[in-house]
Formats: structure tokens, sequence, C-alpha cells
């Protein structure tokens, strides 16, 4: 008589697969940045009103700095967040949620990047509105990639591999940095809009650096 199969290990009916998120994630963020190109515009020879082509695309010149400051933003966004998504093996319906509110912030920069774009040499308050709208939504996005990182390291039997407590602190003060920076571009931007645009294209070079190298490098702990 034969013996009874051996039970099969039950899987957590709260953990997914990483793969499943990264593809959707990386279709948001593909669909996100092909928007941003939407808004510069062929000026029709019609609406040249006696300029020459040279001077009119030299007049839409807010838009392509705009544009530039976002393509590297989201650019980046989707890099850190394939690092992130390396140190998990599987990840659990919060970890989800937390991806979503990632990718709503990142879904909606092509609205306040085309409201900057329109409104950042305006002669009145609008200028500082756009801004302000644009550095906000800036913020959000911060604090929703920090509540994705804290929620894809807080379970360590989730991880590749198991990482020191001070190397996750240390990966997430390094990366909040760039969080505070990014609440002080809401106060620039009632001052100057366009010195707002000029740091956050400082904040992108910032990130284009490993800030989460801590975690994804480890210390071995003694």
């Amino acid at each position: 008589m034969s013996s009874p199969a051996a039970p099969r290990p039950e899987r957590s009916r709260t953990d997914f697969s990483t793969a499943r998120l990264e593809a959707f994630s990386d279709g948001v963020f593909a669909i996100a940045i092909t928007l941003l190109v939407l808004d510069l515009h062929v000026p029709e020879p019609d609406d040249l009103h006696g300029q020459t082509l040279a001077d009119a695309l030299g007049h839409q010149w807010p838009a392509y700095f705009a544009y530039l400051v976002s393509f590297l933003v989201i650019g980046i966004i989707w890099i850190n967040h394939h690092a992130m998504c390396g140190l998990a093996r599987r990840v659990d319906r919060r970890t989800l949620f937390a991806n979503l509110f990632l990718l709503l912030t990142v879904s909606v920069i092509p609205f306040p990047t085309r409201l900057l774009a329109t409104y950042l040499t305006a002669q009145h308050t609008d200028a500082h509105t756009a801004a302000a709208v644009y550095a906000a939504t800036m913020v959000a996005m911060g604090i929703a990639f920090s509540l994705l990182f804290l929620s894809f390291t807080r379970d360590a039997r989730a991880l590749q591999q198991p990482i020191p407590r001070r190397d996750i602190t240390a990966a997430a003060r390094r990366f909040s940095l760039g969080g505070l920076a990014y609440l002080a571009t809401v106060a620039i931007a009632f001052l100057s809009p366009i010195a707002m645009l000029c740091a956050h294209a400082l904040l992108a070079i910032y990130y284009c650096f490993d800030q989460l190298a801590p975690a994804r490098h480890p210390h071995t702990e003694r």
C-alpha cells in the first residue's frame, strides 16, 4: 500500500510574484514618459505671423525645459524602482497598494509638466501657481516612493537576502534627503518658477546616483 503524498507547503494568499508588479509598473512608466512628448508642438505656418520658424521654436523653450526635466524624473524613478524590486522575492497586498500610490503620482506628472510649460514665463501669479502644482506633485511622488521602499523592506522573509536594519536606515536616510529638497521646491515655486524647475533638474541628477546602494549592497552583520 502506497504511503500518502506529503502535503505541499501552502503559499500565503497575500504573497505575489514581483514579476507582475514590475511588468504593470513598466507599462505605466512607459505611457507616462511618452505622454510628455505630446506637449511639444510643431508651429503651423499660418501661426508664425511674420516670425521665422527658428523664432517660433525658440519661444517654446519652456516646453522643452519642462519636458527634459520631467523625462529625467520619470526615467530615474523607473531605474530606482527596478533596483528596489530586485530586493524582494515576493510582495504582499500592502506593497501592491503602495506601488499603486507611486504609479498614481507618476502617471499624473504629464499634467503639471504641461501646466508649467504653459505658464512658466507668465507675468503674473499664475506662473507661481503652476510651479507650486508641479513641485507638490514631486513631493507626493517622493512620499510614495519612500512608502514603497519601506513596504518592500519591512518583511525580511520576502527579501532576496537579509538586509541589516542599519543599511535599510542608511538607504532611507539618503533617499529622504531628496524628499526634504522636494519640500523646499514648493517654497521656491513662489519665488521663481524657473529656479524651481532648475532645482528639480538638480534633484534628478542627485537621484541618478544609487541612493539605495546601502540596501542593495548590505554590509555583513558581525
